[in-house]
């Protein structure tokens, strides 16, 4: 039996907001441990910038993310801080 290669993975441009809500979620990483849970937390993030989802307070705790070290409402204003610095740069 062999096994395929896996399929290429595309990275977003530096300056796409994908890119930039990852890479947010991604700086939080010491409070966020588990990896499905920083990628449905950067998904959330990036529906909420396009106008489509919850705000991160409401994010965190619908996508139950598990949060070390810090609440969940401290994290959430942290985030909301680096999302508006996103909405600004547009």
């Amino acid at each position: 039996m062999t096994t395929l290669t896996p399929p290429r993975t595309i990275e977003f441009p530096e300056s796409s907001v994908e890119k930039k809500v990852y890479n947010i979620v991604e700086n939080f990483s010491e409070h966020i441990p588990i990896t499905n849970d920083k990628n449905r937390l950067g998904y959330c993030l990036f529906k909420f910038m396009k106008g489509e989802g919850d705000p991160p307070t409401v994010a965190l705790r619908s996508a139950k993310i598990k949060v070390v070290g810090i609440s969940i409402d401290e994290l959430a204003g942290k985030i909301d801080v680096e999302l508006k610095k996103i909405s600004e740069q547009k």
